[in-house]
């Protein structure tokens, strides 16, 4: 047969495959989610997602030891308080739980890079992400609450803050009220594109954020829409964002691709609880190869355009891109 061009010759062998791959990948790229609960001498699994757990300020030190043993350097904090109320105040308690966290962690661990939710919906009484006006979330009423949460989570010493509650004008809110205290250094990670997912079921579960009433799709993107992807990263990037989120990752790979060809900052995507939790379920069935899916759907996040991954499997991921299994 006389084919000239055959592409199964740059397939021959592990070594070569590994040098021609078009994706490539590094434990650096990786956050790894982590709740702090409001108590001491904590540490819970989470029913919901196998192998993650509840912490504790004074224990939460023990996952960022594995995730640096591992490769990870950066953590993704999300705080649940003790006490709710109308308008999350302890999401802004400089003796909160996650404030409290996050300098038991610098303290200790220097280099590592802490990244901080700011949303308030684990610590309203509604579970809402903002600040109410009857039963709909008043966007400009939330906007100061969400400067006070960021200033706080800074304060404390987090390295970066990562707005996720979808309000329009927060990220310039936030970057106004930094630059005004002194922080004009800390970068902002926009949750630009959150969409309103039946994927988050698990994460609502581990931080007890579930709406007390209604949805929150009058704030969160509707799943259908692409180009108004691109308006929120816009409009965010006009603002002060220093990078950008896709979440979920896995069904909207799409939504990635576009992003990263209409912007320039560098892209995360969170591979939600949702997915992580699949992925667990299906295993402890036996229907599928828990590692190599594992790995798989994290190559397709980055083949469509991530440049940072944030996963619950961050640990299990650096070790295979270590191992060359990935990477």
């Amino acid at each position: 047969m006389n084919q000239i061009i055959r592409p199964r010759r740059l397939r021959n062998g592990l070594t070569l495959r590994k040098m021609m791959r078009e994706t490539r990948m590094s434990p650096d790229s990786l956050i790894l989610p982590v709740f702090i609960r409001e108590g001491e001498n904590i540490k819970e699994e989470i029913s919901s997602l196998p192998g993650q757990y509840h912490y504790s300020p004074d224990r939460v030190g023990e996952i960022a030891e594995e995730a640096l043993r591992s490769g990870v350097k950066s953590l993704l904090l999300f705080g649940l308080p003790a006490h709710k109320d109308d308008c999350g105040s302890e999401s802004f308690n400089p003796d909160g739980a996650l404030q409290q966290g996050i300098r038991a962690l610098k303290e200790r661990y220097p280099e590592l890079y802490v990244v901080t939710d700011i949303c308030m919906c684990e610590y309203t009484s509604h579970g809402h992400c903002g600040i109410l006006s009857g039963r709909e979330v008043d966007n400009d009423k939330t906007l100061p609450f969400l400067q006070k949460i960021a200033l706080s989570h800074v304060e404390a010493g987090a390295d970066m803050v990562a707005p996720s509650d979808m309000m329009d004008g927060r990220i310039g809110a936030i970057r106004e009220a930094l630059d005004q205290n002194g922080f004009e250094n800390t970068p902002i990670l926009s949750y630009a594109v959150k969409y309103a997912s039946a994927f988050y079921g698990p994460f609502r579960d581990a931080a007890g954020s579930a709406p007390a009433f209604g949805d929150r799709k009058g704030y969160q993107m509707d799943c259908h829409n692409v180009r108004e992807a691109l308006k929120e990263a816009l409009l965010d990037i006009e603002e002060g964002a220093d990078a950008l989120m896709v979440k979920p990752a896995l069904s909207y790979l799409d939504v990635i691709r576009a992003v990263k060809e209409q912007t320039t900052l560098p892209l995360a995507a969170y591979s939600v609880s949702g997915e992580y939790a699949m992925i667990k379920a299906a295993a402890a069935q036996n229907l599928i190869d828990e590692y190599n899916v594992m790995c798989e759907s994290a190559v397709s996040i980055y083949r469509a355009g991530a440049d940072i991954l944030i996963s619950y499997y961050a640990k299990e991921l650096a070790e295979a891109m270590k191992k060359g299994d990935i990477g």
